[in-house]
Order: structure tokens, then sequence, then C-alpha cells
């Protein structure tokens, strides 16, 4: 499985990249804090599959890594090859870029 750091997803962001976020945590999680990214709940992940796009890299998030992981695994059964986890999730994001982020 491929992953990106939160430095490199910055990274991503600042370059103004062509790629694609999505964050697999609940919706009340998403209403929170949120990186910007489509909120599809992990339990939807492969019946919104059509959502996520399978032309340009696509970084998959949630609140620690897990749960993104075990989406990417789904989501590559079905032939996505383009997908990153991002390893930390949020809380990683909130530890180097943004202390005040409210996380749940």
């Amino acid at each position: 499985m491929k992953e990106i750091s939160v430095q490199e997803l910055k990274e991503l962001k600042d370059q103004n990249a062509e790629f694609q976020l999505i964050d697999v945590r609940e919706p009340f999680e998403y209403e929170v804090s949120h990186l910007d990214g489509i909120n599809i709940p992990l339990s939807g992940v492969i019946i919104e599959s059509d959502k996520i796009k399978k032309d340009v890299p696509v970084v998959i998030h949630c609140r620690s890594g897990k749960r993104s992981a075990q989406a990417i695994l789904l989501l590559e059964q079905e032939g996505y090859t383009n997908l990153s986890n991002l390893q930390g999730g949020i809380l990683a994001w909130k530890e180097e870029f943004d202390p005040e982020m409210d996380v749940y």
C-alpha cells in the first residue's frame, strides 16, 4: 500500500497539484474538522466509489490511518491503483501543521 506523509500532502495542496482527497471518517467527525476533502465514510466507500477518481492521484485519510488503510484495501479489490494512505491521518496533520484544530 502506498503511503504519503502529511508534509507531502501539504506540498500537493500548496502546489495546487491535481489530486483528490477522500476523508473516510463519519460525517459527525468531518463536521468537527476536515482537510477539505470529500467525505465518504468507510462503510459507504464501495457504494460511493463512483465519486473516487481513477485518473488522478487519490489520497485517502481518516483520524489515524487505520480506516483509510481498510478503505484502500477494499478499493484496490475494485481495481483502483492510484491510492495513497495518509500516514497518521488528521491527527498527524494537527500535530504537524494545525495544533488548534479540533479533532473528534
